[in-house]
C-alpha cells in the first residue's frame, strides 16, 4: 500500500514540477501454430488470434514493432503492423541488449512478439526481476505490459482468451 501511495505522490509531483517520459512495452506470444516443426505457420486459430490482437491494439498507436524471425511470430504481428502502417523490426532474443533496447525506445509505445520461453524472459529482464515463468504450451493469450516512467517501472500480466 505504501508503494502505491509513493507512486501516486510521484506522479502528482511530476505533473506539478516537470515532465516525465513514459515508455510502454506490450509483449505477446505468437498465435497457435499448425504443428511442432521448427518453423511452422500459424494454424487457422492462430490467424484468428492475430486478427484479435490487431483489433485489441487498434487504439494503441505503436511507434515500433519487434518480432523474432519465425513464421509464426511474423504472421501474428503482420495484421497489426499493416493496419498501423509500421514496419517490423526483427530481433534475436538470445543476443538482445536490454539497456540498448530501452534507450532506443524511450518515450515510445512498443509491441514485441516472441515465444513461450523468450517473452517472459524478456519481460523479466525489462523489470529487472524474475517474476514471470515460461508460458504453458497451450497458453497464447498472455499480454504483458511494462511501463517505464523515467526510472519507475510498473508491469502487469493480462490473461486473455
Amino acid at each position: 500500500m505504501k508503494r502505491y501511495f509513493l507512486i501516486i505522490a510521484f506522479f502528482v509531483l511530476q505533473t506539478i514540477f516537470g515532465q516525465n517520459t513514459t515508455t510502454t512495452y506490450y509483449f505477446i506470444r505468437h498465435g497457435e501454430k499448425v504443428d511442432n516443426t521448427k518453423n511452422p505457420d500459424l494454424s487457422e486459430t492462430g490467424f484468428e488470434r492475430a486478427k484479435t490482437w490487431e483489433e485489441l491494439f487498434s487504439k494503441i498507436k505503436f511507434d515500433a514493432i519487434y518480432s523474432t524471425d519465425y513464421k509464426r511470430t511474423l504472421q501474428t504481428v503482420v495484421p497489426t503492423a499493416k493496419s498501423q502502417k509500421r514496419s517490423i523490426t526483427k530481433y534475436d532474443p538470445k543476443t538482445i541488449n536490454i539497456e540498448s533496447f530501452k534507450k532506443e525506445n524511450v518515450g515510445n509505445k512498443v509491441l514485441i512478439v516472441g515465444h513461450s520461453n523468450t517473452i517472459p524472459n524478456f519481460v523479466n529482464a525489462m523489470v529487472n526481476q524474475s517474476i514471470y515463468p515460461e508460458i504453458d504450451d497451450l497458453t497464447f493469450g498472455n499480454l504483458y505490459i511494462v511501463t517505464l516512467i523515467d526510472d519507475i517501472v510498473s508491469h502487469q500480466l493480462l490473461k486473455l482468451r
